[in-house]
């Protein structure tokens, strides 16, 4: 039975989020609440919360990536290079997300293979990938065709209010959902939690360790990608200098959510709340 302390760590992140939006709801009565303001709220959490999914997995097996705002730059590059140069939006948009796996595998065979700790790998990654970036669109943003990927994070028009919420954020919310069944309902999701609560332990039982940590950086260089999709709608263009920081956001929302450094504790609510 949970004690009374461990039902208010779990419900932490909620009751702050509801103190939070209760606050700024007293403050600014005529203007917060407002469903237009909450809108944009959830534009501007949708890159964040979509990069904090994938961060989620990370961290919960005892890893760290320092990389991802790198990642999500060099995505909206490729993705507005790709529709420059006369692809599709759906090809445009999964060769964005192939670079992302491409990263994430490079970290993986780097903390698997070579045994380098993730945090001087990513952080390494983090100046190499942004200099690709800037390589790649020669300094200065990529200007694109405009395609449905420019509407995925448009606020709605009159005639789309039966959406509630933009496409893009339908996009994390259904991310969100596959992410935390796949943590909480498969076997691969309980190997994750495993190794970051003792590597060790989970290795004496057989948990193939080094296979599971290349698809856990796979899996966040991903979920890195799609957020650096919803970058690119947001700005709608390449930007080899977008997402400076953003690491920084991501990796605190899982943490404000209840992930820990540690590893073997996170959940996907908890970091969408972190994000908010």
């Amino acid at each position: 039975m949970n004690s009374p302390l461990t039902i208010l760590k779990k419900l932490g992140p909620l009751l702050g989020l509801i103190f939070v939006f209760a606050l700024f709801s007293a403050l600014r009565p005529q203007k917060f609440p407002r469903a237009d303001n909450l809108e944009i709220m959830l534009l501007q959490t949708a890159v964040v919360g979509t990069g904090a999914l994938g961060m989620t997995i990370v961290i919960v097996s005892g890893g760290i990536d320092l990389s991802v705002g790198s990642q999500i730059a060099l995505c909206t590059v490729c993705i507005g290079s790709l529709l420059r140069e006369g692809a599709s939006a759906w090809a445009a948009a999964l060769g964005g997300v192939a670079v992302g796996l491409a990263c994430g595998a490079l970290i993986g065979t780097l903390v698997t293979r070579l045994k380098l700790p993730p945090f001087i790998v990513t952080l390494g990654l983090w100046g190499a990938l942004r200099g690709a970036a800037k390589g790649l669109a020669h300094e200065q943003m990529v200007v694109a065709p405009s395609t449905w990927l420019n509407r995925l994070l448009n606020t709605l028009a009159d005639d789309q209010r039966w959406m509630l919420v933009p496409p893009g954020v339908w996009m994390m919310l259904v991310l969100a959902l596959l992410v935390g069944g796949f943590l909480r309902y498969t076997q691969r999701g309980r190997h994750i939690f495993a190794i970051g609560s003792n590597e060790q332990t989970a290795r004496l039982c057989g948990v193939p360790v080094e296979r599971t940590k290349l698809i856990v950086y796979m899996l966040g260089s991903g979920f890195a990608a799609l957020a650096g999709v919803l970058q690119f709608s947001y700005l709608t263009v390449g930007d080899p200098t977008t997402a400076a920081g953003m690491e920084l956001d991501i990796i605190a929302a899982v943490v404000i959510g209840g992930g820990s450094l540690s590893g073997g504790e996170g959940s996907v609510l908890g970091s969408l709340i972190g994000a908010l």
